[in-house]
């Protein structure tokens, strides 16, 4: 018989960004919470993450900005330049710290996670759970796991990303749609002065079907990432990463080169890039979907680990309002969150195929308006994301 661990008000499936940062904000209202993980120690890829301006906000919610301002780097430079280095555009990062009250902020992903697993109550992150299928009906959610343990509350949460089982359980089925480009990821020890590590920030640069980027990180280390157009599997086997990132930007500008060189290569990781087409409805009976369980997005807006604790933070104060009506709260949820993130996945792709342009012509054209665009507009086109307040 399969043991049972009962009465949790909520059980979270995940312990990444998302499923952490719904924890936090439910204790916040004194729910008795536990997330489980099937991974054997909490351990989140290896990259950076911006923390934007609607990030730290979400942040400064659930208690933790400090720390991660602290963790982290200010992005006090933000450049876009052609593969030889000519300018198209300097984000006016200090106009916009000055409107939102903060500077975005990147930072190692599993520095973030770790600050928010210590902010939980001890105990609250269970390891090795995972998850297999679900049951339900008008008093509870069962979670039954691969150790044979079952476990019921009131509400069951589905943080398990992009792959997420608790989705299959509750939604139609829907295919993950490749983006057309992968994307290498790599952290080192770097320095270069045209980017001193007091400035924090650092730049892209976009070619034809590929584009690099280059920020500080915190603590001494930069962060860097090459996005390239290529069929789905091309390089996923590839045993060489460093070797394929130098050959498709060994002749750009600057620092491009000397970065990816002095990363070791373990340190590089290789992931094809998906998201889904956005649903209306993430939640069935007893049970509902957060973060990239509930719409994964592209990177291009850097909007993935925002939009995960914004849910967090609406999803908890939805609950407030209705805590004896499951039902009203997990609706409300939705008609709060799903037009805000359908319309962040949907330019998310737009400005995907927008970097990743191939047609030189086409490119021409894109580079010649982005030098244009004056800072007021800048700020303007991101202000309904970054302004916004969870």
């Amino acid at each position: 018989m399969a043991n049972t661990t009962k009465n949790p008000d909520t059980a979270i499936i995940g312990a990444g960004i998302g499923g952490l940062s719904a924890a936090i904000a439910l204790q916040q209202l004194g729910q008795k919470v536990i997330v489980l993980e099937r991974a054997s120690e909490l351990k989140e890829m290896g990259a950076g993450i911006v923390m934007s301006a609607n990030a730290i906000k979400a942040l400064e919610k659930l208690g933790v900005a400090d720390q991660v301002r602290q963790a982290g780097s200010p992005v006090k430079k933000a450049e876009i330049r052609t593969p030889d280095g000519q300018l198209l555009v300097n984000m006016p990062v200090h106009k916009q710290a000055e409107r939102y009250g903060t500077y975005s902020y990147l930072i190692y992903r599993p520095d973030l996670q770790k600050i928010l697993y210590e902010k939980l109550e001890s105990s609250t992150v269970l390891l090795s759970k995972k998850f297999l299928r679900l049951e339900q009906d008008r008093e509870k959610a069962t979670s039954f796991f691969e150790d044979g343990e079952s476990i019921e509350s009131e509400l069951l949460i589905g943080a398990d990303g992009v792959h997420s089982q608790v989705r299959q359980n509750i939604v139609e089925k829907s295919r993950l749609r490749y983006s057309g480009f992968t994307a290498f990821r790599g952290i080192s020890h770097y320095e270069d002065s045209l980017f001193p590590a007091e400035l924090g920030g650092g730049f892209e640069a976009w070619g034809e079907g590929k584009r690099f980027g280059f920020s500080h990180l915190g603590k001494g280390r930069v962060f860097w990432f090459a996005a390239i157009n290529a069929p789905q599997g091309t390089f996923l086997t590839a045993e060489n990463k460093k070797h394929i990132a130098l050959q498709h930007f060994k002749s750009w500008w600057g620092p491009i080169a000397d970065v990816i060189d002095s990363t070791h290569e373990e340190n590089i990781l290789v992931h094809e890039i998906f998201d889904r087409k956005p649903i209306k409805k993430w939640h069935k009976g007893r049970v509902t979907l957060l973060g990239d369980a509930a719409h994964p997005m592209l990177p291009n807006l850097g909007q993935g680990g925002a939009q995960a604790m914004e849910d967090a933070l609406i999803l908890s104060r939805c609950l407030k309002q209705f805590p004896r009506a499951l039902e009203s709260a997990l609706s409300l949820y939705e008609q709060e969150r799903v037009p805000r993130v359908t319309s962040i996945v949907q330019g998310s792709r737009m400005m995907a195929k927008m970097m990743q342009l191939e047609n030189p012509a086409a490119m021409k054209v894109r580079n010649q308006l982005l030098r244009k665009v004056p800072d007021e507009l800048k700020i303007k086109r991101l202000d309904w994301i970054l302004g916004y307040n969870a």
